[in-house]
């Protein structure tokens, strides 16, 4: 008699899955070329639980060669096209040899597209055509023990056909699109100029890239006009408090130094006290884009750092998964357990008392749901090691949300008194909280202000003591940073809650946009340019938004896989015959923005010891990057330092404050960008 081979997502899935299934909680473990799989008894049945370590297979053209466009495509193991995937052969190999022992199967990885994709892929090429019929669904939103084995005992009988089929569909789709697009770039930059750079678009790049591009020229049309503003300031008991001026801004100078004239040295009078009141609802649960959001606005955190820290935390049982759209609780979620597991946490023990010894568990809602997975929330489980600095912030954080969705109104209590000064009007305005409500369990990041307010009565004399002018200029609209970027995707429905990040951070790696208030280079901008003059629907929200509800289809069934990705094809087709007809002027333009994003990339600054260039320069022996001066070659200055030899390298313009030698920011992925003086080594600072 065989046994069932389980498939999880990953290592550490694959150990909390196997000690929740075993019946005493202690299943056999096994390592073999580096793959730990284990052995669980339950009911008398053996069960074979064996992880893969993301996914195993990708897309790949049939055939060789490098040219567009290509249509033809098979699914391979990752290892044969990605060199820094050599890690999942070995993996391969385990599956395979672990299912020639098994007679049924069960598909345990995430409960999404991407998890769906990777069992599925596991079981059809190396477990064999036969595992796929054979093989059940495993479906959970927390890796705690009670829930595994529930998931356990409910398993659907067939795999998640719509997710498998949405899966593949979106793969070959990315693939195609970004392959062709990318090729058609690179080849019209070598056969223009016979020169190679790596360059890349896709279906969801593009349209990120455009948004970035329309707010630069928005910006750089922009033209600030003037505009003034008065305040004035009461003396009250001996404290000052500000005044507004109740028009606001004042569009003429003339208009605004009459109202100052006027109302220097002379007292006001309070016309008039209004009180009001503001009542603001529990905020509702955490989805992915409001937690990415909140981290960002809390900590910094960039959407991809958020996803990874909370991916961390849901394969340490303490959060539920985090690929979720949904802002609703389904029933089955049990609250109150949840709850009596963060009671035993001394840090929120008061807060879960609170809530616990109310009548009803009424938590907040949103408006959005997605049926595979609920909200973002605790598990009630504690850590069993010491968390990162990180992972206790994003922790604390979606605690702390957690419990404030079960929280009452929050009440903030304005007053506004109305001074009269000569023939005009001035505000004086205060606000506090007069009831916490869900602001105290959501603490630190519930903050506000408290402005505080005199005690006055109607007709009170007030003494005025300072009456300003101030010129002022409107101000173009804000740039985007990786937080707003993603909020603008979601709202244009492009890009998937786990592809968002992914692709902001790519434009990143490819030089096309720069800085934490995103500016788009010069090389992001002529990609846009060439892309906007031969072929604009590759920037079109609308073909993206389009080829998102198809897939969405698919994964409803409404819709197959091939008829899709055939409707998908013939879209590019008319692109891809466009760019073969003006290679050499695509080439030539992507060159000219080539040129001037190299020597941006590779000049830091101004050398502070004899005023020559710094540059990266690559050692043609050690083929290492180091700085280098302009002037070493005329024999005026021999400075040199070491650099990083991974992440990108790029100037921030700015000088060491200690040593005045430029600076510069490393980016390495998965890791926060980090400020360097290029002279660090030397350097006090």
């Amino acid at each position: 008699m065989g046994y069932t081979l389980i498939i999880a997502e990953k290592p550490t899935a694959a150990e909390r899955i196997a000690k929740a299934l075993d019946e005493r909680g202690n299943p056999k473990s096994y390592d073999k070329d580096g793959v730990r799989y284990y052995r669980a008894i339950r009911d008398g049945r053996e069960l074979v639980i064996v992880p893969a370590i993301g996914h195993l297979f990708s897309v790949s053209q049939k055939g060789s060669g490098w040219a567009y466009p290509v249509f033809n495509i098979k699914w391979v193991a990752t290892y044969r096209v990605n060199k820094h995937a050599s890690n999942t052969k070995s993996f391969i190999k385990v599956i395979s040899k672990l299912a020639e022992g098994a007679d049924s199967f069960i598909s345990a990885t995430d409960f999404d597209i991407e998890g769906s994709q990777i069992a599925y892929n596991i079981l059809k090429y190396v477990c064999g055509p036969d595992s796929v019929l054979k093989a059940k669904r495993m479906k959970f939103s927390t890796l705690t023990r009670d829930e595994l084995v529930k998931a356990y005992y409910s398993l659907s009988p067939t795999l998640d056909w719509g997710l498998i089929e949405a899966g593949r569909a979106r793969h070959e789709i990315d693939w195609i699109y970004g392959i062709n697009l990318s090729r058609a770039m690179m080849l019209s930059l070598k056969h223009s100029t016979g020169k190679y750079y790596t360059l890349s678009t896709g279906r969801v790049q593009g349209p990120t890239l455009s948004f970035v591009a329309k707010r630069e020229r928005e910006i750089k049309s922009f033209v600030p006009k003037p505009y003034w503003v008065i305040s004035a300031q009461a003396k009250i008991e001996g404290t000052l408090y500000p005044l507004h001026y109740a028009e606001g801004k004042i569009q003429s100078k003339k208009d605004a130094e009459r109202v100052v004239n006027e109302c220097s040295g002379q007292s006001g009078s309070v016309t008039a006290i209004s009180l009001s009141e503001r009542t603001l609802n529990p905020p509702h649960p955490f989805d992915i884009g409001t937690l990415q959001s909140e981290a960002y606005s809390h900590f910094g955190f960039t959407p991809s750092r958020t996803l990874r820290i909370a991916e961390r935390l849901y394969l340490s049982a303490l959060i539920s998964y985090p690929r979720t759209g949904s802002q609703k609780f389904p029933p089955s979620v049990n609250l109150k357990e949840i709850l009596k597991g963060l009671e035993k946490h001394r840090n929120y023990a008061s807060l879960v008392r609170e809530i616990l010894a109310r009548e009803a568990l009424t938590p907040a809602e949103g408006k959005k749901d997605d049926p595979a997975h609920p909200p973002i929330h605790p598990t009630g489980t504690l850590p069993e090691e010491q968390l990162t600095s990180e992972e206790e912030k994003l922790f604390d954080l979606i605690i702390r949300r957690f419990l404030a969705i079960f929280g009452p109104p929050s009440i903030r209590e304005s007053v506004k008194a109305e001074i009269k000064v000569a023939s005009h009007i001035f505000y004086l305005k205060g606000i506090k909280t007069k009831v916490a409500g869900w602001r105290k369990a959501y603490g630190p990041y519930a903050k506000v202000e408290d402005k505080e307010f005199p005690s006055l009565q109607e007709e009170q004399e007030i003494q005025v003591v300072e009456v300003k002018l101030e010129e002022r200029y409107t101000a173009p609209p804000p740039r985007y940073n990786p937080k707003s970027l993603l909020n603008l995707m979601e709202a244009n429905q492009i890009g998937t809650k786990a592809t968002r990040a992914e692709i902001i951070d790519t434009l990143y790696a490819r030089h096309y946009i720069t800085g934490k208030q995103i500016e788009l280079t010069d090389l992001g901008f002529s990609v846009v340019s060439v892309l906007s003059t031969y072929c604009p629907s590759v920037l079109s929200v609308n073909l993206t938004r389009k080829l998102e509800e198809e897939m969405s289809k698919i994964e409803l069934q409404e819709k197959s896989r091939q008829e899709v990705l055939i409707d998908a094809i013939e879209k590019l087709i008319p692109i891809l015959e466009n760019f073969k007809r003006k290679e050499l002027e695509i080439g030539a333009a992507l060159e000219e923005a080539l040129a001037k994003v190299n020597r941006k990339h590779f000049v830091l600054g101004v050398c502070p010891i004899c005023g020559g260039e710094l540059k990266i320069i690559k050692s043609r022996k050690s083929h290492k990057r180091f700085v280098g001066c302009s002037n070493y070659w005329n024999n005026k200055c021999n400075f040199s330092a070491p650099l990083p030899q991974s992440g990108i390298i790029e100037p921030t313009g700015k000088t060491c404050p200690k040593c005045g030698f430029p600076t510069v920011i490393i980016r390495r992925p998965k890791r926060r960008p980090q400020e360097l003086c290029i002279n660090w080594q030397n350097c006090e600072g």
